[in-house]
């Protein structure tokens, strides 16, 4: 086939490397994810492999010209999991172009209805059979029991058969079959029965622990409704949300949760957030404001023009940022990977010396030393090792997006605990990002036409200070001139040409470098500003005509948040480009220290200087905080900032609150503080176990309650994470 590259038609292989997704039931751990992305890397032309246990997704690049898709559906399946393609967008009857977005939480079946809980039953029961008949023919013991450990050695057996072949010769499923086998081989088919249940009820509790964790972000995709009413010529009908369409208009009951992410265009209402960014007050609705979908409808009925289709509605992004996240394995996790793939080899080599070399060198009993052997086996087994970092972290990933916390990565989770300077912008990240014109001085003309050329050279700003002017010139009622020939100074002015004359609008320091400004005009600035408030001097072709004082007043939460970080022992400080006198008036305010006057490029360096000394955090919600946040060991931005600041950041606050810098902060630590705990608990139970099964106080039996039990121990542990509470004086 051809394409249009450059203006020139070029010839483009139409069987070029597609990204396929898959979902593999049964993957519940990260030993099953290190199983599938080692089969699949084997594969030729199989590429960019990404695991994701917690979602149970598998994604991957294929080339289809090398390698059809289906063998690789088949290299899961000896591995012992059922695997289907992700359902993508499809098209709905009766509406061409029309398309629902992929299904993302399939309908699951009950834990005891599962192939893992069969086994288990099957096993059981086998085992509690030769149980019984052990105790009515004694003589029989090995035989009645021996039913049992080859229904599972064949089960187990055959998928560590297959995970060898496919790369990983140290599967779990691979050290329980040879200690099966070597069990039954001395003698020991009751313990060897044993095994192979205890291992399949821990498989079975592992399974129905990460169902537990997925269901927390499974249920974010609950709260969009399934239907919608949407106006068209004045009447209202149910559809589908799932085709509504940029630019819409739907209708919200009072009731109702809202279908998609919009703008309100008419009706006022308080809508509940709660679900969405864990802002627990509703929060008032009008004509401009924009609502989530997901939230619901306290009051007045609303009518919504729909601004993001349904596959990137707020919900649909937190939920594939979480899943981005998970996919992302932290620093921590990395490492004991690391480590579990040379101690795994070490530990069965040790197990083999110790079956071995009693016999053979002290002339010691066989059947003793190759029993002690088998049981070490299954206690080198890393499992639970392996574990101990991602299910603390999904965990902790899930109960921050349900605060409204979204965070991009184990690593930024991580890293964010670690932080010891939290470096803030002020403008929209410590104060509302909504100021204010609060005074005004006339030096020559009218207090009109003063604001009147300010605003028209304003007209179109984003600038918080810019739409102050206008909404002030607009309550005056003042009419807006038309401006041409406009630019901006960055950090200094905005500048055009109205009415044949060159207006400027910039900061005292940019006017007084153009013309000097009287004695009496600077100590008005010198007081306005310490009174934390911006001015700004409006000159016609380079003189001075007036001043304009502007205040953003600090969020309610602000100074809560700055005591919560100093009560982490976090050193809190605000970078911002305003003036150095309204900077320390907020800052003073606040409680933290300030660096102002800065532009983008000195806040870059600030950050630098910072991250010298230990790991930084930046806040922002602006384009010019960008580079800052990108620079910081994780940067956080602001729920209401620019999808610039958002994308870049590595975290991001939903509710923008300024107390949710201090809840990350302690969500990170007590995430490092869980898997403390549970590396503590896996290697700890091994090391218990390691000596006494050397010197023959615990056996086979005990030995795999040292895997599966510090593996269902770890996971329970992790499962604490999802109550964690976030405590704080202005929680409500």
């Amino acid at each position: 086939m051809v394409a249009m590259a450059d203006g020139e038609l070029v010839e483009v292989d139409a069987r070029s490397p597609a990204t396929l997704r898959y979902r593999v039931e049964g993957m519940d751990c990260p030993s099953c994810a290190s199983k599938i992305e080692t089969a699949v890397g084997r594969v030729a032309g199989a590429e960019d492999i990404r695991v994701n246990y917690g979602t149970q997704i598998l994604a991957f690049r294929l080339d289809e010209a090398a390698t059809p898709r289906s063998a690789i559906e088949d290299q899961v399946r000896k591995l012992g999991y059922a695997i289907a393609p992700v359902e993508g967008p499809r098209v709905i009857a009766g509406e061409p172009g029309a398309a629902e977005p992929e299904v993302r939480s399939p309908v699951r079946q009950r834990w005891w209805r599962g192939a893992k809980a069969q086994l288990a039953a099957v096993l059981g029961g086998l085992t509690a059979v030769g149980f019984a008949a052990s105790l009515v023919a004694p003589a029989l013991d090995h035989w009645a029991y021996l039913p049992a450990a080859l229904f599972g050695l064949a089960f187990f057996g055959r998928k560590a058969i297959a995970a060898a072949r496919a790369g990983s010769p140290f599967s779990i499923e691979m050290l329980m079959s040879i200690a099966t086998v070597g069990a039954i081989a001395i003698g020991a088919a009751s313990e060897a029965a044993v095994v192979v249940f205890l291992f399949t009820i821990g498989e079975l509790l592992e399974g129905v622990a990460a169902g537990r964790a997925r269901a927390g972000i499974e249920a974010l995709g609950a709260l969009v409704p399934k239907t919608a009413l949407l106006v068209e010529n004045g009447t209202a009908r149910e559809v589908s949300a799932a085709r509504l369409k940029v630019g819409d208009l739907v209708l919200v009951r009072p009731g109702d949760r809202v279908s998609a992410d919009g703008e309100v265009v008419e009706g006022a209402s308080e809508v509940d957030e709660s679900p969405v960014t864990g802002e627990s007050v509703p929060v008032s609705k009008a004509e401009g404001t924009p609502v989530f979908a997901g939230s619901v409808n306290a009051s007045g009925a609303l009518q919504v023009r729909v601004t993001k289709p349904a596959s990137d509605n707020t919900i649909a992004r937190i939920i594939r940022l979480v899943e981005e996240a998970q996919e992302a394995k932290a620093p921590t996790a990395r490492f004991i990977e690391r480590f579990s793939a040379v101690y795994t080899p070490i530990a069965v080599s040790i197990a083999a010396l110790v079956a071995v070399a009693p016999p053979l060198l002290l002339g010691a009993d066989w059947d003793t030393w190759v029993y002690r052997g088998l049981a070490l086996l299954l206690v080198a087994c890393p499992c639970a090792l392996i574990l101990s970092t991602p299910a603390a972290i999904a965990s902790g990933l899930a109960v921050g997006a349900r605060r409204g916390l979204l965070v991009k990565g184990g690593g930024a989770l991580e890293t964010i605990g670690r932080v010891r300077t939290v470096a803030f912008d002020k403008t929209g990240t410590l104060t509302e990002g909504r100021p204010r014109v609060t005074d005004v001085l006339v030096l020559t003309g009218s207090e009109r036409t003063m604001l009147g050329l300010a605003a028209a050279v304003e007209n179109g700003s984003s600038h918080p200070l810019g739409r102050a002017i206008l909404e002030r010139a607009a309550a005056d009622g003042i009419p807006l001139r038309p401006a041409k020939d406009s630019r901006t100074i960055p950090g200094k002015a905005v500048e055009a040409v109205v009415t044949g004359k060159q207006v400027s609008v910039g900061s005292p320091s940019h006017a007084s470098a153009q013309a000097p400004l009287p004695a009496d005009v600077k100590q008005a600035v010198g007081g306005w500003e310490g009174e934390g408030k911006t001015v700004v001097v409006v000159s016609v072709d380079g003189s001075p005509i007036g001043l304009v004082a502007v205040r953003d007043e600090p969020r309610a939460d602000a100074a809560a948040g700055i005591r919560a970080l100093r009560d982490f022992g976090v050193r809190p400080v605000m970078l911002t480009g305003d003036n150095p006198r309204t900077g320390k008036a907020i800052a003073a305010a606040l409680g933290l220290d300030v660096q102002a006057g800065l532009l983008p490029e000195d806040k870059l360096r600030e950050i630098g200087v910072l991250k010298e000394r230990a790991p930084v955090a930046m806040v922002g919600d602006g384009i010019n905080d960008a580079p800052a946040l990108a620079a910081a060991s994780v940067g956080i931005a602001m729920g209401g900032g620019t999808d610039v600041a958002l994308e870049t950041a590595d975290a991001a606050l939903l509710n923008s609150r300024v107390v949710d810098v201090a809840a990350l902060v302690g969500l990170s630590r007590a995430t490092l503080a869980n898997i403390h705990q549970n590396v503590a608990i896996a290697l700890g139970l091994k090391a218990v176990f390691l000596v006494t099964t050397v010197i023959g106080v615990t056996g086979l039996w005990p030995a795999v309650l040292a895997d599966t039990g510090a593996t269902v121990l770890v996971t329970i542990n992790a499962l604490r994470l999802l109550g964690h509470r976030f405590r704080f004086k202005d929680d409500r």
